[in-house]
């Protein structure tokens, strides 16, 4: 047994055909055949069975397989980690990404690894930064941008660009003929939001309640998509960064207003899971994000 008919057995589990396997791995299906004959007659029963389609697990297998699955993944985490403690940044970083700066930084950072780091792999997670908060946390994910408000970043905290904070409505629409809008302009003005608790949420409710005024929030959306989508029908507004929109305002479907009485500049933070240690892989991403994300986050890319 080895690994190479290991990976046989697991991309013919996976494919359900032996030709398709044999295809896939660019060699003829009878040494396929052959990788799957040896490994059965050492183990001493069969793995598959033929069907009219191809082949499915035997009940043998269907217990055997996940294992070699398993092994598989920790082959290539140790090869991963190999060539990390060997100085070559390689291996699999998660990341997570605010909706509104993955349309523009993710295709740059990608770019940027290929060039740099050829072996380092992304998994990138979108979500509000309340949900990445809880990936960091829980080290489901090793770094991400999370929008922060306020005077300061929290404690291991980097803010990388602050960005300010626009109305979002349709160019038809009465506001889109101003620069500004004081933000008790914003009384009873529907708009869709994200869902409570969301640390913007309550930075909006706070100017509420000190100005006075009533925020009308008529739809709670979790996607940034549909946020906008509902800016485009003009049933209601919404409240963005600029970059969120930008391919919209370009194309003419939508325009931004920045608010101000008070002014909610954004602050992207950079959050680093204290879960686990950073591998080299990320590392390197973390240090090209602080170069990447002051660029998307003014425009220059």
């Amino acid at each position: 047994m080895n690994l190479k008919q290991l990976e046989t057995v697991a991309l013919v589990a996976e494919l359900g055909s032996l030709s398709r396997a044999a295809r896939a791995l660019g060699i003829a299906q009878s040494l396929v055949s052959r990788a799957i004959a040896q490994i059965e007659s050492e183990w001493g029963d069969r793995l598959f069975e033929r069907t009219g389609r191809g082949v499915v697990l035997s009940e043998f297998g269907q217990r055997i397989v996940p294992h070699v699955r398993l092994l598989l993944d920790q082959s290539a985490r140790l090869q991963d980690e190999v060539k990390d403690a060997a100085g070559i940044p390689v291996g699999l970083v998660k990341i997570g990404v605010l909706p509104s700066m993955a349309p523009r930084l993710v295709p740059a950072l990608f770019e940027d690894l290929r060039a740099q780091a050829p072996g380092v792999r992304l998994h990138v997670a979108e979500g509000f930064s309340g949900q990445l908060d809880e990936a960091l946390e829980s080290g489901r994910i090793d770094l991400a941008l999370i929008n922060r408000y306020g005077p300061g970043p929290r404690q291991d905290e980097d803010v990388l660009a602050q960005v300010p904070t626009y109305l979002i409505c349709t160019p038809s629409h009465a506001f889109a003929r101003l620069t500004q809008l004081p933000f008790r302009k914003l009384d009873r003005i529907p708009l869709v939001l994200p869902p409570s608790p969301n640390g913007f949420r309550s930075i909006l409710d706070q100017h509420a309640r000190r100005l006075g005024i009533t925020l009308d929030v008529a739809l709670e959306v979790e996607s940034l998509s549909t946020m906008k989508e509902v800016a485009l029908s003009g049933c209601a507004l919404t409240i963005l960064p600029r970059l969120a929109v930008a391919q919209d305002m370009e194309a003419g479907r939508l325009a931004a207003v920045e608010i101000v009485e008070p002014r909610m500049p954004r602050g992207i933070a950079m959050g680093v899971t204290r879960h686990h240690p950073l591998s080299r892989a990320a590392r390197l991403v973390l240090s090209r994000l602080h170069d990447l994300v002051p660029r998307v986050a003014s425009g220059a890319l």
